[in-house]
């Protein structure tokens, strides 16, 4: 439900969100904290999308202060909704025309939850301290996003010199799924340093920045940060060990990456780039400052050492993996699944009895139990039977019992060809006598 209030005021919004919940019953009073949204009219509609849809993990009360013309008499243009077009919140929209946009911290103030963390969120342009402002000085945690901005490198830039506890950036979970992966591969064998890092993304990629910044913060080690053309996005990230390089590499326009380190076979990952949606999720998760993002931000991205180096360079000194190398890497992997999934057949054994033998004709199970040691044998890559091989050992004992079981068969077929011929033996002496 959608209710436009033209040339209306903070206090006639408040009762008639009152009178909509008397109308209508109880609805989202179990409410976690209020969403301030700072966005110019061109960004409205999508904002309060991904607001709507991250409240259904977050229930909260949404107000979005929407800035229109600053020419012309002051007004405030207000809309409430709530149902289904608010998802698991209840949302309030102030258009604000003339002076009156230069207030909106007073506009906002009667509308905020009581007893109830405030978060703000700036989806375009960005005051250059985001505590001072005044929308920003009553937040616990506010929100920006500086892959929108014309030189996201200088806005990080600004952001840390003006950061303070609380300040985040939708750039920052754009990556937590990159992080996760690498701090993971770190976790496995070999358990070596790092001795260099080198991340590679587009020229106007902060996310790609921001990963430089964590990994020469965490590891204290040199990163280079490779540039890719325009609108590429975040592409790959090699860390150097004595052992050899561990990469993670997605190309351009795939969701699909291959992760690579010595001693361990190629793996797909899945990798998409996640919406606003979901990035506004994951930052309402927390509303304490986030010292890894402080670390990263303020320390990690002064610590990267070299920052005008093209991805193409990179890649033909060896000092970056190959996009195309990893699209073909990908490509094989997936047949090579594809093809194990095809000759793969669980064969069920029993102590006592094979599962399905008295369904299969004479000879099947005998040949599937050898098609099974194939493919075990492929899988594991190295071990032979008796040496640790699972899928061999599954196969050699399907074997034992489908050979048993066949002699079962066999032992059954005998004895009955046995018992036929004395029955006819015995008809024909009666017959004769």
């Amino acid at each position: 439900m959608i209710i436009d209030l033209p040339k209306t005021s903070t206090s006639a919004l408040t009762k008639k969100l009152v009178q909509i919940r008397n109308d209508s019953g109880a609805m989202a009073l179990g409410r976690v904290l209020t969403l301030i949204i700072v966005v110019d009219e061109d960004r409205a509609e999508e904002a309060i999308e991904a607001a709507v849809e991250s409240s259904h993990m977050h229930p909260c009360r949404v107000v979005a202060l929407v800035h229109g013309n600053r020419r012309g008499s002051s007004r405030v243009d207000g809309q409430i909704r709530v149902g289904g077009d608010a998802g698991a919140s209840e949302v309030v929209v102030m258009r604000l025309y003339g002076e009156v946009n230069d207030h909106g911290a007073a506009l906002v103030l009667p509308l905020l939850l009581p007893d109830s963390p405030v978060v703000g969120w700036w989806p375009g342009d960005a005051p250059v301290d985001l505590a001072s402002d005044p929308v920003g000085a009553m937040c616990q945690r506010r929100i920006n996003d500086s892959a929108v901005a014309k030189n996201p490198h200088a806005e990080l830039k600004r952001r840390a010199k003006n950061y303070a506890p609380g300040d985040t950036d939708l750039a920052w979970s754009r990556i937590t799924l990159w992080r996760a992966l690498l701090a993971a591969a770190l976790d496995q064998q070999p358990y070596e340093p790092v001795t260099s890092a080198v991340v590679v993304g587009g020229i106007d990629s902060s996310a790609t920045d921001l990963l430089a910044g964590w990994l020469a913060g965490a590891l204290d080690v040199p990163v280079t940060r490779g540039r890719s053309p325009q609108g590429s996005g975040l592409i790959s990230v090699r860390l150097d060990r004595p052992s050899g390089p561990l990469d993670l590499v997605r190309p351009e326009g795939t969701t699909i990456a291959t992760l690579s380190h010595p001693e361990q076979p190629v793996r797909r990952v899945g990798l998409t780039r996640r919406s606003d949606a979901e990035c506004l999720t994951d930052e309402l998760r927390r509303l304490d400052p986030d010292e890894v993002y402080e670390l990263a931000l303020v320390e990690g991205l002064r610590r990267v050492t070299d920052r005008s180096s093209l991805a193409s360079a990179l890649v033909r000194a060896g000092k970056a993996p190959s996009p195309d190398e990893s699209r073909l890497m990908a490509r094989r992997a997936g047949e090579r699944s594809r093809q194990t999934s095809r000759d793969m057949v669980t064969v069920d054994t029993d102590r006592d009895e094979v599962v399905a033998t008295d369904k299969a004709p004479d000879g099947e199970v005998g040949r599937r139990a050898e098609r099974q040691k194939r493919v075990g044998s492929r899988v594991s890559d190295g071990p032979t039977v008796g040496q640790g091989d699972p899928g061999a050992d599954r196969a050699a004992t399907a074997q034992q019992w489908a050979e048993k079981s066949s002699t079962k068969k066999s032992s059954t077929k005998k004895s009955s060809t046995k018992k036929r011929t004395g029955t006819t033996r015995s008809a024909a002496e009666k017959a004769s006598s």
